[in-house]
C-alpha cells in the first residue's frame, strides 16, 4: 500500500514538474522567434525561402546542360520541358501571376512558347531574378483591406489577390522539385540539400 502512495506521488510530482517546464519554455520559445505582422509578409517569408531554393537550382545547372531533357528507362518524358525552357517557364508564368494582382494584363505562352527572348543561362537567370523581384514588389502592395480583392486571369483566376499569391507560392515550390530531379540525374545534389542535408527529409 505504501509502495502505491509513493508511486502515485512520484507520478504525480513528474506531471507536475513536466507542465512546469512546458509551461516555461513554451514563452521562451515565442519570445526568440517574431512571426510577420502584415497579411505580405506571411506569404513574403515563405516566398522568398522558396525562390531562393529554386534560383540556386537554376545557378547550379552547368550552361552547357540547360538544354538537358531528363530520361530514364521504362520512363515516359514526351514533351518534357529542357531544363532551360523550365526555368523560362517559371519566371514567364510568376509575372503573370503577380500582373494579375495587379490589375495588368499577363503575358500570353508561358505553358510552353514563352515570348520573352532569353536564352542563355546568364539571360535566363537575370530573367529570373528579375520576376521574383517584381514579384516581391507587387506582393508587398497586398494589405488586410485589399488582400481580399478579386484578381483576374487565366493563369489561376479568378482568385482573391492573396490566393493568387499562394498560387505563385505553390508554382515555385512545384517546380522546384521538378528541377531538383533534373540537377540529380546529371550527378549534382541540390544546394539546399547540401546545406541541410537530411535535415530536410
Amino acid at each position: 500500500m505504501e509502495s502505491a502512495s509513493l508511486s502515485a506521488r512520484f507520478l504525480l510530482a513528474a506531471a507536475v514538474t513536466l507542465a512546469s517546464v512546458t509551461t516555461v519554455a513554451v514563452p521562451s520559445c515565442a519570445q526568440q522567434r517574431e512571426v510577420p505582422r502584415t497579411t505580405a509578409e506571411s506569404i513574403g517569408v515563405i516566398l522568398r525561402y522558396t525562390e531562393d531554393q529554386f534560383f540556386s537550382v537554376a545557378e547550379a545547372m552547368p550552361a552547357e546542360k540547360y538544354s538537358y531533357i531528363p530520361s530514364a528507362p521504362g520512363g515516359k518524358f514526351d514533351g518534357v520541358r529542357s531544363f532551360a525552357e523550365q526555368v523560362k517557364h517559371l519566371a514567364c508564368a510568376n509575372f503573370a501571376f503577380f500582373n494579375e494582382i495587379e490589375g495588368k494584363t499577363p503575358p500570353d505562352g508561358c505553358e510552353k512558347r514563352v515570348p520573352a527572348p532569353a536564352k542563355t543561362k546568364g539571360e535566363l537567370l537575370k530573367y529570373l531574378r528579375d520576376c521574383f523581384d517584381y514579384g516581391n514588389n507587387v506582393l508587398a502592395s497586398i494589405d488586410e483591406k485589399n488582400a481580399m480583392d478579386r484578381a483576374e486571369g487565366r493563369y489561376g483566376g479568378p482568385k482573391t489577390k492573396l490566393g493568387i499569391a499562394a498560387i505563385a507560392l505553390w508554382h515555385i515550390a512545384g517546380h522546384y522539385g521538378q528541377t531538383a530531379y533534373y540537377l540529380r540525374l546529371n550527378g549534382i545534389v541540390p544546394p539546399p540539400t547540401q546545406q541541410h542535408g537530411l535535415q530536410v527529409r
